[in-house]
């Protein structure tokens, strides 16, 4: 596949539901498909953060080893094929994450966030993150992600303003803090004091980050967009399917948002060309022209979606459930919806060829 200017790799909030972002990464890398520019929120920052804080050479064994640590300590069931008896599992090793913590993630607080004292951090939450920043600090370069190759953009939101904002290691050096904010998702996760401020998980305003690299898009792109929540599911037919559909919903409606958007605003620059290729050639100085111009100018960019479709077993719990049997069948659907992706490139191939924008879903 030929390679525009820059590969964008964007990667959505989902929890547990985060090594199906890893899986795409490995195939990503043993496609020779370099990226130079990774943007995430919560565990998607995590999974940015590794990537933009270790050699190419490294990133997926540094990966490995954080989804390891993740699941390594958690009760793990042999596959069942029965749907129903999966269900269950599936949501008996949630309820055990709830009640016990993630290894190197969170732990549940001793004293219960009621009855704590106010304004603590203890009373901010049900969980204590501390043990994610040792976890980070032990597989993230922090100065070769600020002062290496690739830029990283994680988002998260002020508390007391309610204003959203990226995290960019090309305007301030990043540490764990600032993946830790873009994650901590109240009230399970305290937040993050950064400056002064404090931060909640970005994922409470927008769980994509791919307006922020669209609207900072310099030369053409290819974007892979990785989403961990369908937009798109059949209507729910029992309340844990309701409670899995709503969560979707609620966390992938800014993705379509975004690309619609991008969609139209190729047809507004097409219809301001036409309009402009019929004025005469005297006008080509006059201001009005000269703006609308420069607002006809294209940078081409390429959306390839890669979706986690969830399983007939799979319900509200999915983005907590961290049972390493879980999490390698979420890392394979990755790395399989890329395989599809890479079966069909010669359309993003002649897409990228032709200099137009396009958003591509590729990997059903």
């Amino acid at each position: 596949m030929p390679l525009p200017d820059h590969v964008a790799l964007v990667l959505q909030g989902g929890g547990a539901l985060g090594s199906y972002q890893a899986g795409v990464i490995e195939r990503l890398a043993e496609s020779d498909i370099p990226v130079d520019w990774v943007a995430g929120i919560s565990i998607g920052a995590v999974n940015a953060a590794i990537v933009a804080g270790n050699p190419p050479e490294r990133r997926v064994e540094r990966l490995r080893a954080f989804w390891d640590t993740m699941t390594g300590a958690l009760p793990s069931f042999p596959i069942f094929p029965d749907d129903r008896i999966r269900e269950f599992l599936h949501e008996w090793s949630a309820g055990f994450v709830a009640m016990t913590g993630v290894p190197g993630f969170f732990s549940p607080r001793f004293v219960p966030p009621m009855l704590a004292v106010p304004g603590s951090c203890d009373a901010l939450s049900f969980y204590d993150s501390t043990p994610l920043v040792a976890t980070l600090n032990g597989l993230i370069d922090w100065d070769l992600l600020n002062d290496g190759p690739v830029r990283l953009s994680v988002g998260a939101v002020d508390i007391e303003s309610g204003n959203f904002r990226y995290f960019d290691n090309r305007n301030e050096r990043l540490d764990a803090r600032h993946i830790m904010a873009s994650g901590a998702l109240p009230p399970g996760l305290p937040p993050v004091e950064i400056d002064g401020k404090w931060w909640w998980d970005g994922g409470l305003v927008s769980n994509t980050p791919l307006a922020h690299v669209l609207d900072h898009q310099e030369g053409a792109m290819l974007v892979f967009q990785v989403d961990l929540f369908s937009a798109s599911a059949e209507r729910p037919r029992t309340i844990m399917e309701v409670a899995a559909r709503e969560k979707e919903i609620r966390f992938s409606s800014r993705t379509r948002q975004v690309t619609d958007q991008l969609m139209r605003q190729r047809g507004d620059r097409d219809a301001i060309r036409r309009v402009l290729a019929k004025l005469p050639a005297d006008m080509a100085g006059d201001p009005d022209v000269v703006a609308l111009t420069a607002m006809a100018a294209e940078q081409p960019v390429s959306v390839v979606h890669l979706i986690h479709r969830p399983n007939a077993w799979a319900g509200g719990a999915s983005d907590y459930e961290f049972s390493a049997r879980t999490m390698q069948e979420h890392w394979r659907a990755g790395a399989d919806a890329v395989d599809r992706t890479m079966a069909n490139a010669e359309l993003v191939a002649q897409n990228m060829l032709t200099g137009r924008t396009a958003a591509f879903d590729l990997g059903r």
